[in-house]
């Protein structure tokens, strides 16, 4: 379970700041008419969005987490900063289980 949570945390982060980066370009888009920086972001975040899911699915399987849990968890990725504050989330949670199937 430990192999599967550093990829989950450093992708948990990389979409994290990734969401936030394609937010400011939205705002740049719809706000100011900039459109070159959201042609780019978009689909480089919506990438590693999928792969994202992957790691949650990878962790979820190995941690014999519920479908409902996962789902919550896979949904991090969506809402701006969210994805930061579920990665802390999980991380402990797994760090607890780790810890309790260990004594």
């Amino acid at each position: 379970m430990e192999s599967a949570l550093k990829p989950f945390r450093v992708l948990a982060y990389i979409v994290g700041v990734m969401l936030l980066v394609l937010c400011v370009a939205m705002v740049l888009r719809y706000g100011f008419g900039i459109v070159g920086i959201s042609k780019i972001v978009a689909p480089i975040h919506g990438f590693l969005y999928m792969i994202y899911l992957v790691t949650v699915m990878n962790l979820g399987m190995k941690a014999r987490w519920s479908w409902p849990y996962m789902l919550g968890i896979m949904l991090g990725g969506t809402v701006p900063f969210l994805s930061f504050y579920i990665e802390r989330r999980v991380t402990s949670r797994v760090h607890a289980a780790l810890a309790a199937a260990a004594a």
